[in-house]
Order: structure tokens, then sequence, then C-alpha cells
């Protein structure tokens, strides 16, 4: 007699409990990573926020400017932010190789050829976007205001506020940094045409000054300095994604209308289509 309750076939859910396993270590191996590295790093915090604050503490110090702590745990918690934010900087090769080993598995040979290349190249770029803000756009920018102080004011800028400051606008040029990645992987994946992405460059060039005013302080030096290199790194892309071939598309696909139709005419399947059909 047949058993009318076949066993489990609990390889799928073993599978699935594996993968999570191998995040789980995954992910304790990088927080293991970042907490050592921010143990190293907290006792040079000091030392991390003069170099953060260098910037604007070479325009400050020549007019006998300097920086101020207006909360009473300031002067031990910005420290403590510039540290881990450190280690997290250092150790994000780290945390993308982590990643990179818990998704290649899944991959075929080609897109293993194709996203190792663009994760490396996504890091060098967010580095470089950080290291332009940082001994470019930082000096200008600063210069600039010091110049615009009326006489007899003294500028004098918040520690907290200043981090705070700084973040946002080294990760806002890390991530347009980003520009030709994203422009190659939607051609890549598909989604636009190299073509459509020529067509749509008036909007982009809008944007990329929208981004500028948004995520820069309020003077037009600063948006220019994050709203060209945007426009500059989009054309990067276009000329990378040049050299990127489209998923494959079948010989109907690349058709017209009028194109698919005469073929379909000439091998007489439109015709017996036709007949088949009832009279209107």
């Amino acid at each position: 007699m047949e058993n009318p309750n076949p066993p489990h076939d609990n390889r799928g859910e073993e599978g699935f409990l594996s993968h999570l396993v191998e995040l789980r270590n995954r992910l304790i191996r990088v927080v293991a990573l970042v907490g050592l590295l921010f143990i190293g790093f907290a006792f040079y915090g000091r030392e991390l926020y003069a170099l953060v604050a260098q910037p604007l503490l070479a325009v400050l110090q020549p007019q006998g400017g300097e920086m101020i702590v207006t909360d009473i745990a300031g002067s031990f918690l910005v420290p403590t932010k510039v540290a881990l934010m450190a280690a997290f900087l250092v150790s994000l090769p780290y945390v993308l190789y982590q990643a990179w080993a818990f998704v290649a598995p899944g991959l075929y040979a080609h897109e293993k050829r194709f996203a190792l290349p663009l994760l490396v190249m996504s890091v060098l770029l967010f580095f470089a976007g950080m290291a332009f803000a940082y001994f470019q756009v930082f000096p200008t920018v600063f210069f600039f205001m010091s110049k615009l102080t009326p006489e007899g004011v003294a500028w004098m800028a918040d520690i907290d506020k200043y981090l705070s400051f700084v973040l946002t606008v080294v990760m806002a040029f890390g991530l347009a940094f980003e520009v030709p990645v994203v422009v190659v992987l939607l051609v890549k994946a598909g989604l636009v045409s190299l073509k459509q992405l020529r067509e749509i460059r008036p909007y982009i060039i809008v944007a990329a000054f929208v981004v500028g005013a948004i995520f820069t302080p309020p003077d037009i030096i600063s948006q220019f300095m994050l709203a060209i290199p945007i426009c500059l790194l989009y054309e990067a892309g276009l000329l990378a994604a040049r050299f990127i071939r489209p998923p494959a598309q079948t010989d109907a696909d690349l058709m017209s209308d009028a194109e698919l139709d005469a073929a379909l005419r000439a091998s007489g399947i439109r015709g017996q289509d036709s007949e088949k059909a009832p009279p209107q």
C-alpha cells in the first residue's frame, strides 16, 4: 500500500539554512574587523579629528579663529564618531569582499568576469570622490567663506556640526563618483540603451546641479565643484558603455514590425493565419 504521506524533501530547506549560516559567519567577521579597528582608532580619535578639521583649521588659524564645543559630551562623542567612521572606511574593501564571496557562487562565469572589475572600480571611484572633496572642495570652499566673513566677526565652527557637514559632503562626492558604474550597469542590464542615455544628457546636467545645490553649502563654487564632476563622469560612463554588450536579443527583437510582418509572409506563416481567420 502506497504511503499517503511521502517523506518531506529537506534538501531545499537545508540549502537555505546553510546560506543563512554562511551569511551570519560573514557578518560576524565584518563586525569583528570593524570593532577591532574601532578600538585601535579610538585611542587616536583626537588626532583623527584634527586631520578631518585641517582644511578648516588652515583657514581659521591665520585669523586667530578656533573651533568650539557647544555640547557637554561633544569633546568625547565627536572623536569617537570619527574613529568609528575611520574603522568603517578602512574595512570597506573587506566588507565588499565578503559580500562578493557570498554572492559569487551563484553567478555564471561571464557574470563574475564582469562584476568583479566593476566592484573594484566602484570602490576606487568612491575613495576618489572622498579624496576630491577633502583635498579640493573643502580648501576652496572654506577659503571662499573666510573672505566673505565681515570685519569684526569671529568665524568659529562647532566640532559636531562641522563633522556632520564633512560626512554629508564626503558621502555625496563619493556616491557622485559612482555615476560611471551606474551607467555601465544600466546598459549591461539592458534597461536603457546608449542612445537613450545620450538623449537624456540635458536632464542629467540639470539633475547634477540640483544635487549640487542640495548636498553642498549654499554657495555656487561648491555646487559647481560637484555638478561638473558628475557631468564629466556621466560622459565617462557613456564612453565605457560603448564597449559593453547588452543582453543578447533574438532576430525577432531586432526587427521592426514591418520587417517582422514581411518575414512571416515570406515563410507562409502569416498567410496561413489569414486563411484561418474568420471573415469580418
